[in-house]
């Protein structure tokens, strides 16, 4: 296992806003609309909201969060945008998060529960962004893997208190940090159970991990073994490893810390991958052959 300060080292650029565009289709570019969720410590944590470009035909639809990677330490929701945008051209609402940051005595536990926090939210407003509150996804890259993953695995007091529940339903993870952030968490009660790791089983949501099979900041070694955990449950959890790229997809295998080249046809067709995985578990409808 890589040690601790490796870990963070790769991590602390990881997730540049250049790594997480994704090309929107054509005719979906959208601006969100823009919410406080949750106002902590003095700060506003925002939300920001993609509907589908054609509207919502009638009922109500899937929802997917977006938690934007950046070494837990950096980075904002605006760096998932064009994923939102693509997810609303699934048909999905999306919506695109920030959480804070570690820093100041902040540290991952407290991005977990802001996590936690804006599916609570989500759920609760399902009648205002006309959301199937029993079908919100949650989307994670790299670090953002990490915290999404440990918001459905974890279990606190008060979180059945009423329906709208604090965990994603399905995780949708692209190249995702499966370990605890041990560098960030030192000294802090409950630092082992950040680990996605530890806690993968049956409990898990199910999955889908996309990951490059050079990624040397988040290996799909590690993905293989969180997969292998989960299915030895009894849980649901797909791993797609794309040959030659590294973290995020990227071709620069010489810098994946900060000088990202997506591979634009790996990128398409792990979307594709999420697509197809959300269709077989009903939070899209079948498509018409």
């Amino acid at each position: 296992m890589r040690t601790t300060s490796a870990l963070f080292m790769s991590l602390v650029l990881a997730g540049a806003p250049a790594a997480h565009s994704v090309p929107s289709p054509a005719g979906a570019v959208q601006q969100p609309r823009e919410y406080v969720y949750r106002e902590i410590d003095g700060q506003e944590l925002k939300a920001f909201v993609f509907v589908p470009p054609a509207g919502i035909p009638g009922g109500r639809t899937s929802a997917v969060l977006l938690i934007h990677g950046g070494a837990w330490t950096m980075g904002s929701a605006s760096w998932t945008f064009e994923a939102a945008r693509r997810f609303a051209a699934m048909g999905l609402v999306a919506i695109s998060v920030d959480y804070r940051l570690s820093q100041g005595g902040v540290t991952p536990i407290e991005a977990v529960d802001d996590v936690r926090a804006a599916f609570r939210w989500a759920r609760r407003h399902a009648a205002e962004f006309r959301i199937d509150p029993r079908r919100v996804a949650g989307y994670g890259v790299s670090a953002g893997g990490q915290l999404v993953t440990v918001a459905a695995q974890v279990d606190v007091p008060g979180d059945g208190i009423d329906a709208a529940s604090p965990k994603p339903d399905l995780l949708l993870l692209w190249s995702p940090a499966v370990h605890a952030p041990t560098h960030l968490l030192e000294g802090r009660e409950g630092a082992p159970d950040q680990s996605p790791m530890r806690r993968a089983g049956a409990a898990t949501p199910p999955a889908c991990i996309v990951n490059g099979d050079k990624d040397t900041v988040t290996p799909p070694q590690d993905a293989g073994e969180f997969r292998d955990r989960v299915v030895r449950a009894g849980g649901v959890c797909e791993l797609h490893v794309y040959p030659g790229v590294g973290h995020l997809l990227t071709r620069n295998l010489a810098n994946q810390l900060s000088d990202f080249d997506p591979d634009p046809e790996h990128q398409a067709d792990g979307f594709a991958r999420f697509e197809r995985f959300l269709r077989e578990r009903g939070y899209l409808p079948a498509k018409e052959i």
